[in-house]
C-alpha cells in the first residue's frame, strides 16, 4: 500500500497576482510549479502547517484565509492530499530557500505553467473565479 501524505499549499495573493513556486530540479516533480506550502507535522491544523511552512520555505508571514480546495492525487512515491488555503502575504518578501524559481501571475497566466497535478484542481478553481 502507498504511503499517504497530507500537505498543505498557500495561494498568495498580492495585487491582483498570485505566487507561483517551481519545485527544485533535484527532488520528485522536478521542475514542476506548485503552491508552496508542504506535509502537515502531528499535532498541527493544516492552517498552522501552511503558516510554518511558508515561514520555512519563503522566510516571510502569511495570514491564512479561506480554503480553496482538497484533492488527492496517486503518485508513484504515495498519495498526496492537497489542501490549498487563499493567504495574504503580512510581513517579508518571499526568497526562495527551497524553489528552483518563482513567479507572480495574473489569474489567467497560471495555465501558462507546467504544474504538479495534485495543484491542477486548484489552478483551475482560482482561474474560475
Amino acid at each position: 500500500m502507498k504511503k499517504q501524505i497530507n500537505v498543505v499549499g498557500a495561494v498568495i495573493v498580492r495585487n491582483d497576482e498570485i505566487l507561483c513556486a517551481q519545485r527544485g530540479l533535484g527532488g520528485s516533480l522536478g521542475g514542476m510549479w506548485e503552491f508552496p506550502g508542504g506535509k502537515i507535522e502531528s499535532g498541527e491544523t493544516p492552517r498552522q502547517a501552511l503558516e510554518r511552512e511558508i515561514q520555512e520555505e519563503l522566510l516571510c508571514t502569511v495570514t491564512v484565509a479561506d480554503e480553496v480546495t482538497s484533492t488527492t492525487y496517486e503518485y508513484d512515491f504515495g498519495i498526496v492530499t492537497l489542501t490549498t488555503f487563499y493567504c495574504e502575504l503580512v510581513d517579508g518578501e518571499p526568497q526562495l530557500t527551497e524553489h528552483e524559481d518563482a513567479k507572480w501571475l495574473k489569474r489567467d497566466e497560471l495555465s501558462t505553467l507546467e504544474w504538479a497535478p495534485a495543484d491542477i484542481p486548484a489552478v483551475e478553481i482560482i482561474q474560475a473565479a
